[in-house]
């Protein structure tokens, strides 16, 4: 039978690509509020005996957490055989450690929650710093999409000259994989922050690229602090004002507009949080990666 995708509100775009792909059908659900905050979710399509795929990006998670918990107990309900989470962006995967005494390791408890609904969950690269790979934490089957390809396509086939910077030491793969991909220079930033929202980033020696376009590309930008930090200082280099490119743009409350404020030629995404910077598809790459978890 067809697998049915049900899109959680505000992913209907990527599920009818999910669905297509996939030969599958697009589900519905409803999800809305009581007045007193409360969730309820209801299934639209019918799963007895078939393969349900929920659709569900995770960027501002509190809010979407218990819907979408209930909304796979609902499949559950109604029969499904198995369930399945695409979730583009994964949160809470950067609370990773405990930082300090009475904190809990959030990325541990987020991901026993989601285990216990779901039978396996499809993500485009979480940010694993002190995890290893998401098997550590998630019983569950798992799959991870690597954007790079897409993004190194995008870059070659809109960006003359490239020279593709990672803002910190963490980007560097990133960086590092879009570049070998197209075969273009990379130089990768060191950072210091002292705080959320106070980053200093020093730039090597990059006066022999002045003929290049500077790229920045970053796995999350959130406050983008350090992208705006990093934008002030090529340009006192004398550099051409730089792309800005966010595999997962989350642009926390100002953070897009600064960013554009700072002097960014332009800024540009993968659509796995929904923006009007998103201009790199992603959904082929996903629907490859749900393929091979589909029983």
């Amino acid at each position: 039978m067809k697998p049915v995708v049900v899109p959680m509100p505000g992913n209907e775009r990527l599920a009818d690509s999910l669905a297509a792909a996939l030969g599958g059908e697009r589900g519905s659900a409803i999800v809305r509020r009581f007045p007193d905050g409360e969730s309820q979710v209801r299934v639209e399509s019918a799963l007895d005996g078939r393969h349900a795929i929920i659709v569900c990006t995770l960027d501002r998670p509190d809010d979407k957490l218990v819907p979408l918990l209930l909304l796979a107990a609902a499949a559950r309900d109604s029969g499904a055989a198995s369930i399945g989470l695409v979730a583009p962006y994964l949160a809470y995967m950067r609370q990773d450690t405990r930082f300090h005494p009475g904190e809990t390791i959030s990325a541990q408890h987020i991901a026993g929650w989601i285990s216990s609904r779901f039978n396996w969950l499809v993500t485009v690269d979480p940010h694993l710093h002190r995890i290893a790979s998401l098997s550590s934490i998630y019983p569950i089957a798992t799959q991870v999409v690597h954007a790079a390809d897409d993004v190194a396509r995008w870059v070659s086939a809109n960006v003359r000259q490239p020279l593709l910077i990672g803002p910190d030491e963490e980007s560097a793969q990133w960086v590092a994989d879009v570049a070998r991909r197209i075969d273009a220079p990379f130089v990768v930033l060191a950072k210091t922050r002292r705080g959320d929202r106070d980053v200093e980033v020093s730039v090597p020696e990059v006066e022999r690229w002045r003929s290049h376009t500077p790229v920045l590309v970053d796995d999350i930008v959130s406050t983008a602090h350090t992208m705006i930090e990093t934008v002030g200082q090529l340009r006192r280099t004398g550099l051409a004002a730089p792309i800005c490119i966010a595999v997962h743009p989350v642009f926390a409350q100002n953070a897009f507009d600064d960013l554009r404020a700072a002097g960014a030629a332009d800024i540009v995404s993968c659509d796995t949080i929904s923006h009007p910077s998103n201009r790199i598809s992603l959904a082929a790459s996903i629907a490859a990666g749900v393929r091979g978890l589909l029983p």
